[in-house]
């Protein structure tokens, strides 16, 4: 869900952006125009987030799917070892295209309770030999997040923070690298972010593909070919939207209320269920069931007719899924919540 007034402003601009006569999605992106929009956004990036002036932000094309081919193509150098906390579906993808460049060893793992913690974790968990460790901070499909950044060391940190980027304040200095597909806080698909610290930059494989080399596309200002131009324009648009809001700060607080308001409801509710470890609960996918399966195809039913959509469960869990992401509003939680409590008092 975009915010309705990012929406408004991209409407409005839809035939004349900014009195250019164009479309974001005529321009050329080698115009003084494009070039305005995509500086902008990364100023605006940086702002948001407090990232240092020795990390690179790169607008990219190809989700944090490929990202998975792309980091340890970039990291991996010589070393040839990764250490990646395997904590959902994410991370085991992540895992299985590692393996292709390097050896790939689980630092921990939370499969035994079906995804719904992470694993404690200490600085003496990870080989410092390796060339980086990777976790998923957010997991869209089990609903668990990271509460505090594991201390890997010296080791670089990399990140997908595809689910939960912007959501809540994070020390960029504690990582080496992020990642993030846009489509959940940041905008529509199309674009993923990268932020890279300035040393990881120039150590690709000799087998990478010039598109997937971070080398290229920071030296030539993510233009390396042409970018995914209107997803970057949403994306700046949400940046000042969350900047007028307030910063990372605020939009964590509202974050937080509408956690607390939805969980609230679970935890006193005799028909549904949460179902993950409450201390690991995520901010932006609410993950629940009711007791049969009859009862939660019907819920998904009445829920999409009386306008509630996308509740539906990931395919590989079922049961069902509120993922309440930035552009939520505090009061489309309301709403559902009051809709949850109509259908317990209807089929308790």
């Amino acid at each position: 869900m975009l915010p309705e007034p990012v929406l408004r402003k991209a409407a409005e601009e839809m035939l004349d952006c900014q009195g250019s006569g164009q479309s974001v999605m005529e321009m050329s992106h080698r115009s003084p125009e494009y070039e305005a929009i995509i500086q902008g956004a990364e100023a605006l990036l940086r702002d948001l987030m407090s990232i240092p002036a020795n990390y690179k932000v790169l607008f990219l094309q190809g989700g944090a799917s490929t990202q998975f081919a792309m980091v340890p193509l970039n990291l991996l150098g010589k070393k040839a070892k990764v250490d990646i906390v395997v904590t959902g579906a994410w991370a085991k993808k992540a895992m299985s295209e590692a393996k292709l460049y390097g050896s790939v060893r689980a630092v921990a793992s939370s499969e035994d309770r079906k995804f719904t913690y992470i694993p404690r974790l200490s600085p003496d968990m990870f080989d410092q030999d390796a060339a980086y460790a990777h976790i998923t901070t957010n997991n869209t499909i089990f609903g668990t997040r990271y509460r505090e950044i594991p201390d890997t060391g010296a080791l670089p940190l990399v990140a997908d923070m595809s689910s939960n980027i912007l959501s809540e304040e994070f020390d960029v200095t504690k990582f080496g690298l992020i990642y993030a597909g846009a489509q959940k806080n940041i905008g529509p698909a199309g674009v993923t972010v990268v932020i890279i610290r300035e040393d990881l930059v120039g150590n690709a494989l000799p087998i990478t593909p010039t598109m997937l080399d971070y080398k290229i596309h920071v030296e030539n200002g993510s233009m390396y070919n042409t970018p995914p131009c209107y997803a970057i324009y949403i994306a700046k648009l949400v940046f000042e939207w969350l900047k007028d809001l307030g910063g990372v700060s605020a939009i964590q607080q509202i974050n937080e209320q509408k956690a607390q308001l939805l969980y609230g409801f679970l935890d006193h509710s005799k028909l549904f269920k949460g179902t993950v470890d409450p201390e690991f609960r995520s901010l932006m996918n609410v993950t629940f069931v009711l007791p049969t399966d009859e009862l939660n195809k019907a819920f998904v039913k009445t829920a999409t007719a009386s306008g509630f959509v996308n509740l539906k469960g990931h395919r590989s869990v079922g049961g069902m899924r509120a993922s309440i992401y930035n552009g939520m509003p505090l009061d489309g939680v309301r709403q559902l919540v009051a809709f949850m409590d109509a259908f317990e008092r209807q089929n308790a």
